[in-house]
């Protein structure tokens, strides 16, 4: 899980760092394009086919649709504010994931859960501070693409047990792909000829991206998922740590209140349902 969350934080450094000189529809199309290359490839190697009825499935439909949202909204954050700010708004995530498992399964979730999950959600707000002078309203990009990530980890739930990693991460890529081409569309941007480093930029995220989403599963189907899951939350330090080094970005005391709350509000229902308590 360490690893998974390495790796993630390190993609997205690196999508950020292409953007500069690539437009996000480009990025989206070739990260996704490259990822369900791989993907396919592994799965071939493996002998699993990429095309069942499972696939076709409403979880996974819906999985499609939340996985677009979440990549499109969130690579468009990591161009247009801070690193460590949209890894710290993506890190309530789980919170978000724990709710929407009350509303939309039917999993018992009591007062002091629900008060956690209150506490994470303000944790975004002190973050986002909406209403003061310092509120972008392009923070809510982050935002967004959290909710979409949420959504489809609900999905990834509901969807056919059958489907195994290598099927589950051609799809996701595929759908960051379409992302691309929705972004394409509506902002008419034409593609360019991408210079060396952002070449590599790209190369990297893409390997970053698939050796991450191979270790989350492996971690996610091997292990303890109260005992994995607490360690998604060193994303944060990675995100927040490379904001700073990389890009020169600078901490402010909400966004460390907010990141505090948003730990402790996941930590604490990850504890209670470990417990099985309410």
């Amino acid at each position: 899980m360490v690893a998974a969350m390495a790796g993630f934080t390190f993609e997205d450094a690196l999508i950020k760092g292409a953007s500069s000189t690539i437009p996000i529809a480009q990025i989206l199309v070739t990260f996704g394009a490259g990822g369900a290359l791989v993907f396919a490839g592994l799965a071939r190697w493996a002998g699993e086919s990429l095309f069942t009825p499972e696939v076709q499935s409403f979880p996974m439909r819906l999985r499609v649709v939340f996985e677009i949202a979440g990549r499109l909204f969130y690579v468009l954050a990591l161009a247009l504010i801070p690193l460590s700010a949209a890894t710290v708004i993506l890190q309530a995530t789980p919170v978000v994931v724990v709710a929407a498992a009350a509303l939309v399964f039917g999993e018992r979730v009591g007062w002091r859960r629900w008060s956690a999950i209150l506490l994470g959600m303000a944790g975004v707000l002190v973050i986002i501070r909406p209403g003061t002078d310092s509120f972008s309203m392009l923070s809510l990009l982050a935002v967004a693409g959290m909710l979409g990530f949420a959504g489809r980890d609900l999905a990834s739930r509901a969807a056919p047990a059958t489907l195994g990693t290598n099927v589950l991460g051609f799809y996701g890529f595929l759908a960051v792909a379409m992302a691309g081409m929705i972004v394409s569309f509506w902002s008419d941007a034409a593609f360019v000829l991408p210079e060396n480093r952002a070449c590599l930029f790209l190369a990297g995220a893409v390997l970053c991206g698939v050796c991450a989403y191979a270790c989350l599963m492996k971690a996610m189907r091997t292990g303890e998922v109260s005992a994995v899951t607490p360690f998604r939350y060193v994303r944060l330090i990675f995100g927040v740590a490379l904001g700073v080094l990389l890009f020169g970005e600078r901490l402010t005391a909400p966004m460390l209140l907010g990141s505090a709350m948003i730990v402790l509000s996941g930590l604490f229902i990850m504890w209670r349902s470990a417990s099985k308590g309410a």
